[in-house]
């Protein structure tokens, strides 16, 4: 491990009996798509059926967006060259300070990464995870928010539902089930309500961690991946934020698998001897959002660890 990284006590609770399934998520063109549409890649699979040029204007105005939110809200202009793999990460440094009058524009962080910044960058990594707790909704105006749901609508819309169609197959994830519902924890755990198993969603991004936790905002991911569960692997790699994972959720019964569209997460999870469902872009593909179903991911899982678990045979 890297390092003064610090990865978050175990969360797994009461484990002796209960299964526990850890899906491991690249972001986008996974869970969300961004990088397809401003390339034109999305569009183009489709043969001319899909207008490629709007592609790329929603794409840039999601950039905006997000740029915009990470450089207003969450400090990225001041952060973005001292990126950690979480937000937990310097969580040693943080003296549990009252930030309510703590002017952050004039705190002075800067290298060397020395205690004392150290110290700076945990209370803004703090504030940071809190207003990732409150949502969007309870820190913006409601004209901001319909201009964002609007936007999500439009690329819904143009994507064939492939947000929504992930969404929901994000909470179907964190069940087991279709018809679930389910309560995730503080640590990430989700509960469902068969007492038999467990499931988390975990996101692995190879961006940096900021801009990936205001997507989660943006694209609706926040209540269903608590921030603890965001790693970035821009400098780690994600074979070492796997590693961190596992020690994590060290369990018997736990079992990983791995869903994303890129070469790095498919040679770390071959690393780990972890499944890996590789999610394909071309319309017509069973691996894509709508598309990918439970029963496939058990599939995958029954290659691995043997016959899955009801919870994990369902559509």
């Amino acid at each position: 491990m890297s390092e003064n990284l610090r990865i978050p006590d175990g969360e797994i609770k009461s484990t002796m009996d209960r299964r526990v399934d850890v899906y491991i998520w690249d972001m986008d063109e996974t869970l969300i798509l961004l990088k397809s549409l401003l390339t034109g890649t999305y569009a183009e699979a489709f043969n001319g059926l899909k207008d490629v040029q709007k592609g790329v204007e929603i794409g840039k105005m999601w950039e905006k967006h997000i740029l915009d939110l990470c450089d207003g809200c969450f400090f990225y202009e001041q952060i973005e060259n001292y990126n950690k793999p979480f937000l937990g990460a310097l969580s040693e440094y943080d003296d549990g300070k009252d930030l309510s009058d703590y002017d952050f524009g004039q705190d002075g962080l800067a290298l060397p990464s020395d205690d004392d910044n150290k110290r700076k960058l945990a209370y803004m990594h703090r504030v940071i995870a809190q207003k990732y707790e409150k949502g969007l909704h309870n820190l913006f105006d409601q004209e901001t928010m319909k201009l964002w749901n609007e936007l999500y609508d439009i690329t819904d819309k143009y994507t064939d539902g492939w947000l929504s169609s992930a969404r929901a197959f994000l909470e179907q994830c964190s069940s087991g089930k279709t018809d679930t519902t389910t309560t995730a924890s503080a640590e990430g755990m989700v509960d469902s309500t068969d007492s038999t198993y467990q499931h988390v969603n975990v996101l692995v991004t190879s961006g940096s961690l900021i801009p990936s936790l205001v997507k989660c905002l943006l694209f609706r991911l926040d209540n269903l991946i608590t921030h603890e569960n965001v790693y970035s692997s821009w400098e780690e790699g994600k074979i070492q934020c796997f590693q961190w994972i596992k020690e994590r959720f060290s369990s018997s019964n736990v079992r990983f698998c791995v869903i994303g569209d890129g070469w790095e997460e498919c040679e770390a999870a071959k690393t780990m001897r972890w499944p890996f469902v590789k999610i394909d872009l071309r319309p017509g593909s069973s691996h894509r959002f709508p598309g990918l179903t439970l029963r496939t991911v058990g599939y995958y899982f029954s290659v691995v660890y043997g016959s899955p678990g009801a919870g994990n045979d369902k559509d």
